[in-house]
């Protein structure tokens, strides 16, 4: 009657990944969760969650998620499909696909950039569907 399916260690913990400061990896990451970066990445990133590049981290390479913070610094091909929010002395450069951006003053922002407010998801073959709306 009260069967209640025991909760993994990770959805007690929450499920945010992490790379800490001095760490650098060379290749791609997918991930379901949430993502939080002080390290460096040179590669390509996916995940159907939130990606925070810390102070301290920096990815070169194409990235793939629904929401993003960046306070490092960035290099590449970013899609975003909801919102991504770009921190006081952070850097990027490159292309950037998203559908809302933020821009603090005092940010390096040198990218060409593509606003889709509708953007229903961002498939891996890097081109947004965008959401009809009748």
């Amino acid at each position: 009657m009260f069967d209640k399916k025991p909760k993994s260690y990770t959805d007690l913990l929450g499920k945010t990944n992490r790379i800490v400061e001095g760490t650098t990896i060379k290749g791609n990451i997918v991930s379901p969760a949430d993502f939080r970066l002080d390290g460096h990445l040179i590669g390509n990133f996916e995940s159907k969650g939130k990606l925070v590049i810390g102070p301290a981290g920096s990815v070169t390479g194409d990235v793939v998620c629904k929401n993003c913070d960046i306070e490092g610094k960035y290099k590449g091909k970013i899609q975003v499909s909801e919102l991504l929010n770009i921190k006081l002395k952070s850097s990027v450069q490159g292309e950037v696909v998203c559908g809302k951006l933020s821009v603090e003053p005092g940010a390096e922002f040198s990218a060409s950039c593509i606003m889709k407010p509708h953007l229903k998801n961002l498939p891996h073959n890097g081109q947004a569907v965008e959401e009809k709306t009748a």
